[in-house]
């Protein structure tokens, strides 16, 4: 078990639905980057938030997770990120969680962001999951599921709950309140990575990209407006000592999701 967990975040301007480009440029981020454990990219990085996933959309043996794979063995890492898959008759926004042993594991977003009408051309997921790697537990989920708290409840004692986001400025407030209260109600380190940049649409993204303890203190951030690579190790020491000191999630509601 690891008791020190380094996670690196790749805030990035993203090149509207052109893959191969995207990947060209992470891959330049990605020389920024030393040893680590993790590193997670924003949400669709290969294409920007689009809505034509007919043109767009790769297969799960397509050239983007080959490319993750490949990076996760030669980071020695996990790599995270959504990408546009298609599957089943289906488009998914779809994260994918690759290993450094060639495995992967996959979460497709459950809250589909019916104001863009992304519920009109994608598949919601239904299932959450939870990714154990070097004694941590982590649990990642997709922009829009950031507003829904009961999706993001801690019943699973997961350690770092990880969210990876095309949000606008037009409601970064949001994205910066709800990230801190997600850390504070699930005494878990919550990290946010968003980009920068403005799409095809004309919406413009500011970052705020940032790392919170358990408490919902800001322990790292990016520069706003800006492509922006940060490093920064966990402590599972003092998350376990937070937790047994205060004991909140002792007290949490019961339920069941259906």
């Amino acid at each position: 078990m690891n008791r020190e967990l380094i996670v690196s975040i790749i805030q990035a301007d993203l090149v509207w639905e052109n893959p191969t480009e995207n990947r060209n440029r992470f891959e330049a981020k990605l020389n920024e980057i030393a040893a680590t454990d993790i590193i997670v990219l924003p949400e669709m990085f290969t294409t920007g938030f689009s809505m034509s996933p007919a043109n767009l959309a790769e297969r799960m043996d397509g050239e983007t997770i080959q490319w993750m794979k490949q990076i996760a063995v030669e980071k020695n890492c996990l790599i995270i990120g959504s990408l546009i898959i298609h599957e089943n008759g289906n488009y998914y926004n779809r994260l994918i969680v690759a290993f450094p042993d060639g495995f992967h594991k996959y979460y497709d977003k459950k809250h589909l962001f019916t104001l863009a009408d992304e519920h009109v051309y994608y598949a919601a997921g239904t299932k959450q999951v939870i990714i154990e790697y070097k004694g941590w537990k982590l649990f990642p989920l997709v922009c829009y599921d950031l507003r829904f708290p009961v999706w993001a409840r801690n019943t699973f004692n997961y350690d770092v709950l990880i969210y990876i986001a095309s949000w606008p400025k037009q409601r970064i407030n949001a994205w910066d309140t709800l990230l801190k209260a997600r850390a504070i109600e699930n005494m878990a380190f919550t990290i946010g990575v968003n980009r920068v940049g403005v799409d095809a649409n004309g919406f413009e993204y500011c970052g705020h990209s940032a790392v919170f303890d358990a408490l919902g203190n800001e322990i790292i951030k990016t520069r706003p407006y800006s492509e922006d690579v940060k490093s920064i190790s966990l402590e599972k020491d003092k998350l376990k000592q937070v937790r047994e000191k205060l004991q909140f999630l002792n007290d949490r509601d019961q339920f069941v999701i259906t």
